[in-house]
């Protein structure tokens, strides 16, 4: 039985979005296989599509020999002229199979096959439409939460979205559409796996590309984006033409280009700076609204000391240190906010720490009395009169403690005896 699956390949084909070369080499295998399994696994078939017609079928090929050895994979020279006249020894001749007597064993087989092969190829063909388009923002429609990890579908394939690419305090629900950015593409056993995210810097920068059309066309640059996600950020952007404002062309009429993006990240605040090359300058941008007094840089160090009124020092520092660490981040220096009475007070603390003494007291001239802390001298215009109490004499040291020796009669002191 010849089979006529032309009209079926190219149906499957366009809604599959495959090559029509795909689906005819999984058939042509898939009848190999089958055929082999029928009539042996030694034997030489070739699967052939006639793209004309639209029909396969299946050749057996054999080598035509003066003494057969192997019946599998040659004939004799009496079978070779049968099928073609001019055949002589050595020769490689075809002849068509039946695939009546295939079975159904086999042709599940091949069913089998076909089927893994076209699911290969749309894979294949998913894989390559979305790493094309890795890097942008794709629009999509919630399905599910699995473990806190959100589905969207995307149309041919499911995405994920992991709890630590989401907005915080973000939640969705099903059937709601969502814009995220296509973050990595991998391919794994069960199909490609497209990674979304809403939280990466990069959404910033897509989404300005998007709204501002200044941006788009690289009129104005977004140098630098430091991000938290769902509180707040702030981008640092430059102008190659002068007479485009960089601030105002993000900002847009009355701020309609910022507050659409804004919208869309429910709230988040976006603060645009304009970049500076002067590090002093820049960080005074990224620090605003507050007021800068002065900045002490550290070049060598990569970090900077600003000065602010004692008034301005939560605004500069921000809510929960929110606008420091975002500054930081944007500049990439370290910055250390200070009040200016703090830098008074540390400045008085240290003049006062390396200022040189004061001399009090002069250096008395002549010799030096060594026990005038214990004997004071007297006082001016009064003499000093000799004591009349004659000096005691130094006493001797007590002699050791010990037994009392007390004298015995008639021995003397020195342990003599003593003459009657």
């Amino acid at each position: 039985m010849i089979l006529d699956i032309g009209q079926i390949i190219a149906q499957l084909g366009k809604e599959k979005g495959i090559d029509k070369t795909v689906i005819v080499d999984a058939i042509k295998e898939a009848l190999e296989s089958a055929a082999r399994k029928k009539y042996g696994m030694n034997r030489i078939l070739e699967a052939s599509f006639d793209p004309d017609t639209g029909e396969f079928e299946i050749l057996e090929f054999r080598t035509a020999v003066a003494e057969v050895k192997d019946a599998d994979t040659e004939m004799t020279l009496a079978e070779a002229a049968e099928l073609d006249p001019e055949a002589i020894e050595g020769d490689s001749l075809g002849f068509r199979l039946s695939t009546k007597d295939l079975g159904r064993i086999a042709a599940q087989t091949a069913r089998q096959i076909i089927m893994q092969k076209v699911k290969d190829a749309e894979r294949e063909v998913i894989y390559g439409e979305f790493i094309t388009r890795k890097g942008e923002i794709i629009n999509g429609i919630v399905q599910r939460y699995d473990r806190d990890t959100l589905v969207v579908d995307m149309g041919k394939a499911e995405a994920v979205m992991p709890p630590f690419e989401q907005i915080p305090r973000e939640r969705y629900r099903q059937g709601d559409r969502i814009r995220a950015y296509i973050k990595d593409v991998t391919k794994t056993p069960r199909g490609p796996e497209i990674l979304l995210s809403r939280s990466d810097p990069r959404v910033i920068l897509k989404l300005f590309e998007q709204e501002v059309p200044e941006v788009y066309e690289g009129v104005v640059s977004i140098l630098s984006v430091a991000r938290e996600p769902g509180f707040r950020t702030k981008i640092a952007v430059r102008s190659k033409d002068r007479d485009v404002d960089p601030v105002g062309a993000c900002v847009g009429m009355k701020g309609s280009r910022v507050q659409s993006i804004v919208q869309e990240l429910r709230g988040e605040r976006i603060d645009i700076i304009a970049w500076d090359e002067d590090p002093a300058k820049f960080v005074c941008n990224a620090l605003q609204p507050a007021e800068i007094i002065r900045v002490l840089v550290n070049e060598s160090g990569k970090s900077m000391e600003v000065i602010v009124p004692e008034e301005q020092l939560l605004l500069a520092i921000g809510k929960k240190g929110q606008n420091v660490k975002l500054a930081s981040k944007l500049i990439g220096w370290h910055i250390e906010v200070r009040a200016e009475g703090q830098v008074d007070d540390a400045l008085k603390r240290a003049e006062g720490l390396f200022a040189p003494r004061k001399v009090e007291e002069a250096i008395p001239e002549g010799p030096v009395n060594p026990f005038a802390e214990i004997m004071p001298a007297p006082p001016e215009g009064e003499d000093v009169q000799a004591s009349e109490t004659p000096a005691e004499p130094l006493s001797e040291p007590d002699a050791p403690a010990g037994p009392v020796v007390e004298p015995v009669p008639g021995m003397e002191p020195d342990g003599g005896a003593k003459e009657s």
